[in-house]
């Protein structure tokens, strides 16, 4: 074990601090990383100010980030897949039981006994948790470590490893897009990933957004078109026409209205996690026998797939990058949606402290 620098809160209520943390030593199977970038998710600001805790109640200290990208520096004796030097990634989970269902058919996020790489009891008996990836270094057992693409920006790979994932899953496992009519809700850190994949997989790309402001932002990003989402005129122009609609919106909205723009026997895929119930429908399904569906990230054959993809595509995401010290700032900044569309922290400014 040894002790490696990070940033970390104490409470619900506190500001990130530097803290020194333990990291197990590197066993058989694992590979020790030293991080180079780190995403900032919303997940790691519902989970530094524990408000999620009536699901996932958050243990301090707390050291959040699972969009991780760095340089491999050390591996165990029966690793094969990976060498010091190799760059890499590390999303949302650790480990897990590996022979679960869930685990067996590469769904490793849906593991009963998933571990993820932050705020998850820790097996090894490191600490209580599990620390992620706002720190120096991290080690993780082979079968999590993700292959990074050579040719991509490294702070914006950083965001793939859960942004990407998150948005590339479910547009997969929906079929072939080409030539379809595919709605991007919202354009976010989540939404701007989705344009970009749909875009890439042949799509005819609209974003629905409620700030007109956007629209140049949004076709800069690849959209075909942008619908202003308040308008009702709009809205009504393109009723029914949507193959499928990736939603990204964490907050209450009212989704009937993102049906009705389905056509017959079209999906809508919720990957926001609004706090209160959405009000559905049952009619806005039935008439087109339309579906719903939520997603989870994805397992780490599809996020591998995912990177490939990326890399032969050349696609990443929109960071703004910050060193360490800002991150308090840069979660004041994330809650007014001051971003575009994603922080990511140089780790190289820890060494400053």
């Amino acid at each position: 074990m040894k002790q490696v620098k990070a940033y970390s809160v104490a409470s619900s209520t506190a500001q990130f601090a530097p803290q020194s943390i333990p990291r197990r030593a590197t066993t058989e199977r694992d590979v020790q990383i030293e991080i180079l970038f780190c995403g900032i998710c919303h997940s790691d600001l519902h989970t530094a100010r524990d408000e999620w805790h009536s699901v996932m109640p958050t243990t301090y200290p707390c050291v959040p980030g699972h969009e991780i990208v760095g340089r491999v520096t050390e591996v165990g004796s029966a690793v094969t897949k990976f060498k010091a030097g190799d760059l890499v990634g590390v999303g949302c989970l650790v480990d897990s039981d590996h022979g679960c269902p869930s685990c067996q058919a590469n769904l490793e996020q849906f593991c009963p006994d998933a571990t993820f790489t932050y705020n998850s009891p820790d097996k090894h008996g490191t600490a209580p948790v599990t620390y992620g990836g706002y720190s120096e270094s991290i080690v993780v057992d082979e079968s999590f470590v993700l292959r990074v693409p050579k040719n991509l920006e490294l702070s914006g790979v950083a965001p793939l490893l859960c942004a990407g994932i998150t948005t590339y899953s479910p547009m997969r496992r929906w079929g072939d897009l080409k030539g379809k009519k595919v709605g991007v809700v919202g354009l976010g850190g989540l939404g701007h990933m989705g344009v970009k994949f749909a875009r890439a997989f042949g799509a005819h790309v609209v974003v629905f957004t409620t700030s007109p402001g956007k629209k140049e932002a949004a076709l800069k990003l690849g959209a075909h078109e942008v619908i202003v989402s308040s308008d009702p005129e709009q809205m009504k122009q393109h009723a029914g026409t949507f193959n499928f609609i990736l939603d990204t919106i964490a907050a209450d909205h009212d989704i009937n209205a993102y049906i009705n723009m389905l056509g017959l026997e079209g999906n809508i895929t919720l990957v926001g996690a609004p706090e209160t119930p959405l009000k559905l429908s049952a009619f806005a399904l039935i008439f087109g026998r339309k579906s719903i569906s939520g997603s989870l990230i994805g397992g780490l054959k599809e996020t591998q797939e995912m990177l490939d993809f990326c890399g032969e595509h050349n696609i990443t995401s929109d960071v703004e990058v910050i060193p360490v010290q800002k991150i308090n700032e840069a979660y004041e900044r994330m809650v007014r949606s001051d971003v575009r569309y994603r922080f990511s922290i140089d780790m190289a400014s820890l060494k400053n402290e």
